[in-house]
C-alpha cells in the first residue's frame, strides 16, 4: 500500500473515532427527546463503524516481519531486516515517530508504517511474525494484550527485550493456551550490532522456530559463516541465556577495570600508554570487543587535550540483569562468584560521597612501583585471561544447573557460537569454548578441557602475582581475587567445610555426613549423623537441609 493511502486511511480512522466518541457522549443529546432522532443517530453511528471496519479490511498484507518499538535498537533492527530483503512493518506507541522514521532513516527501503495496532497486524502476512522491542515488565504484557484481539491462531509474538526469564515462562504458557506462539529472545550487540548483525538467543514455543528462523538468522551476526542465532530451548531459556550473557559481561568489564586500575595507580601509566597496552592485548588471546573499545576510550581526549575518561564520575550504573544472574546463582547453589563480585563492585562504586569521606579517615598502603613494568604487564595480561576463563566456566556451570532444574535441553556449543559474534562479549576466546564443547558436548567443566586446562596453568604464576600486588598496593581486585579463590577452592579435595558442618551440628543439631574412608557402624556412610558434642545435649537432630 502506498504511503499516501495509509495517511488517508489514518485520517479517516481518526475522524471516524472522533465522530464515534461524540455519538457515545450522552451529554451531546441531553436535550433530545425524539425517539426518531435517536434512531437516526444510532444508525449513523453504526454506519461510521461499518465504514471504518471496511476501510481497515482493505489493508493489504505486505509485511514479512513486524516490529513494535522505534527506539535505537528497534530502528536499527528494522533497517537490518530490510537490508536482508524482508518487508518490515513498523509501529510505535507515539505514532508521530513512525512518520519521522519513514521520512528519514527508512526512506526508500522496504519498510511500511502502521498507525494503529490493528493496522500493524493487518499489514503482516500470516502466520504473522511480530517482535516487541519495548521496556521489560508491564509494557510487554500491555502490548501483548493489545495485539491479541487482532491475532489469529498460529501467529507469533517475539519479545526481544531484556525480560526476566520467569516472565517469559509465564507468557509462553499463557499464549500457548490462546493458540499464539510466543518467543522470548535475547538480543545483544548494542546499536551497531542491531544495525549490522546482533547475537540473537531465541527460546519459548519451539513450534515458532521454523517460521522465524530465516528472519532471525538472516539479521544475526555471522562467525566463520555460521549464524550467531540458534534455538536455545523451551519457555524462558532464551532470556535465561541472555541473562547469563549479561552477567558475564559485568564480569568482563570489572576485570578490565581492575587491570586499568593496576596500570594507572600501580604502575603510573598514562592514558596513551594504557591505550597502547590494550591495543597490543587485542592482537592475542584477549582479542575482543570490550578490549577494543577500552583501547579507544584510553586514546580519547577531551577538547582540552586531557583524557575524558579521568573526568567521568566513578559511580557505575546497572539495569539489573547482572544482579538477576547473581541471585539465580544463589538460588541454584552455584558458586558464580565472579559475576557476584562484579555486581557488588558496582554497588560499592555508587557510594561515591561515602567513599570520599572514608578516603580521609581510613589509611592503607600506597603503590610505589620501581621494578620491571613489562613483566608486571605480562602478568596482568595472564591474570585477565585466567580470570576470564573462570568467569565463563562459572557461567556454563550455572546454565548446566538451570537446564537440569528447568528441564531445558541447552546446547552448550550453540550458546558459545551465538556469543562469538555480534554481542558485547564477543571474542576470539569464544571460538575455543565452542571447539571445547563440540569436541565433548558432555564436558563437565570448561577447566577439564585440555586447551583451557593448559592455558590456566600457564597463566597461574602471573595471576597470583597480580592478586598479591593488588593486596600489597592497596588496590582492590575483587574480580581477579575471587576468580583465583574459586580456582584454588575448586582444585582442593578437602575444604574446611567439614568444620562448618561440625559447627552447625554443635549449635543447631543440623547433622553431618562422615567421609567414606572413616565410615563404620557408629558413623555409617551416607547417613545424616548428629553428635552430642558437650554431653549436655540430647540425641534429637534438627531437619537437614542444603542451601
Amino acid at each position: 500500500m502506498k504511503r499516501s493511502s495509509t495517511l488517508a486511511s489514518t485520517k479517516h480512522s481518526t475522524a471516524t473515532s472522533v465522530a464515534r466518541d461524540k455519538l457515545d457522549d450522552p451529554t451531546n443529546f441531553a436535550t433530545s427527546k425524539s425517539n426518531t432522532a435517536q434512531r437516526r443517530l444510532t444508525g449513523l453511528k453504526d454506519q461510521l463503524v461499518k465504514e471504518n471496519t471496511a476501510n481497515m479490511g482493505d489493508v493489504e498484507a505486505v509485511g514479512d516481519f513486524g516490529l513494535i518499538g522505534l527506539a535505537v535498537m528497534g530502528q536499527n533492527l528494522i533497517l537490518n531486516a530490510a537490508d536482508h530483503g524482508f518487508t518490515v512493518v513498523a509501529f510505535n506507541r507515539t505514532v508521530a515517530k513512525v512518520d519521522r522514521f519513514l521520512e528519514n532513516e527508512a526512506k526508500g527501503k522496504s519498510i511500511v508504517g502502521a498507525h494503529s495496532i490493528e493496522e500493524f497486524v493487518k499489514k503482516l502476512k500470516t502466520p504473522r511474525r511480530m517482535m516487541l522491542l519495548v521496556m521489560a515488565g508491564k509494557p510487554v504484557d500491555d502490548f501483548i494484550e493489545t495485539l491479541l484481539p487482532f491475532c489469529e491462531k498460529g501467529d507469533i509474538i517475539i519479545d526481544g527485550g531484556n525480560s526476566h526469564y520467569p516472565d517469559t515462562n509465564r507468557r509462553t504458557k499463557y499464549l500457548k493456551e490462546k493458540g499464539i506462539r510466543f518467543v522470548g529472545s535475547g538480543v545483544s550487540g548494542g546499536e551497531e550490532g542491531a544495525r549490522y548483525g546482533p547475537s540473537i538467543m531465541p527460546g519459548g514455543n519451539e513450534e515458532a522456530w521454523p517460521y522465524i528462523k530465516d528472519v532471525l538468522q538472516g539479521i544475526s551476526a555471522k562467525s566463520d559463516g555460521e549464524a550467531c542465532c540458534q534455538w536455545v530451548g523451551d519457555d524462558g531459556a532464551g532470556h535465561y541465556v541472555k541473562m547469563v550473557h549479561n552477567g558475564i559481561e559485568y564480569g568482563d568489564m570489572q576485570l578490565i577495570s581492575e587491570a586499568y586500575d593496576i596500570m594507572k595507580r600501580g604502575l603510573g601509566m598514562s592514558g596513551k600508554e594504557m591505550g597502547d597496552t590494550f591495543a597490543e592485548w587485542n592482537k592475542g588471546v584477549l582479542d575482543s570487543f570490550l578490549i577494543e573499545i577500552t583501547r579507544d576510550i584510553m586514546y580519547f581526549n577531551d577538547d582540552d587535550g586531557e583524557p575524558l575518561l579521568e573526568k567521568i564520575m566513578d559511580a557505575a550504573g546497572q539495569k539489573g540483569t547482572g544482579k538477576w544472574t547473581a541471585i539465580n546463582a544463589l538460588d541454584m547453589g552455584m558458586p558464580v562468584t565472579l559475576i557476584g563480585e562484579a555486581v557488588f563492585a558496582r554497588c560499592l562504586s555508587s557510594l561515591k560521597a561515602e567513599r570520599v569521606r572514608a578516603s580521609k579517615k581510613l589509611e592503607g598502603p600506597k603503590p610505589n612501583f620501581t621494578g620491571n613494568k613489562k613483566e608486571v604487564l605480562d602478568n596482568l595480561r595472564d591474570a585477565l585471561y585466567a580470570s576470564k576463563i573462570i568467569s565463563y566456566a562459572q557461567g556454563f556451570m550455572l546454565m548446566q544447573a538451570a537446564a537440569k532444574e528447568y528441564s531445558w535441553k541447552l546446547q552448550k556449543p550453540e550458546i558459545a557460537l551465538m556469543w562469538r559474534g555480534g554481542c558485547i562479549i564477543r571474542s576470539v576466546f569464544l571460538k575455543d569454548i565452542t571447539k571445547a564443547f563440540r569436541s565433548n558436548p558432555d564436558l563437565e567443566n570448561l577447566l577439564f578441557d585440555d586447551f583451557f586446562n593448559k592455558a590456566i596453568h600457564e597463566a597461574q604464576a602471573g595471576w597470583r602475582d597480580i592478586v598479591s600486588k593488588g593486596a600489597l598496593w592497596g588496590i582492590p581486585t575483587p574480580a581477579f581475587s575471587t576468580a583465583l579463590s574459586f580456582f584454588d577452592g575448586y582444585r582442593t579435595e578437602d575444604l574446611p567445610a567439614n568444620l562448618l558442618q561440625a559447627q552447625r551440628d554443635y549449635f543447631g543439631a543440623h547433622t553431618f555426613r562422615i567421609k567414606p574412608k572413616y565410615a563404620n557402624e557408629k558413623y555409617p556412610e551416607g547417613k545424616d549423623i548428629h553428635v552430642n558434642w558437650t554431653g549436655r545435649g540430647g540425641n534429637v537432630s534438627a531437619s537437614t537441609y542444603t542451601a
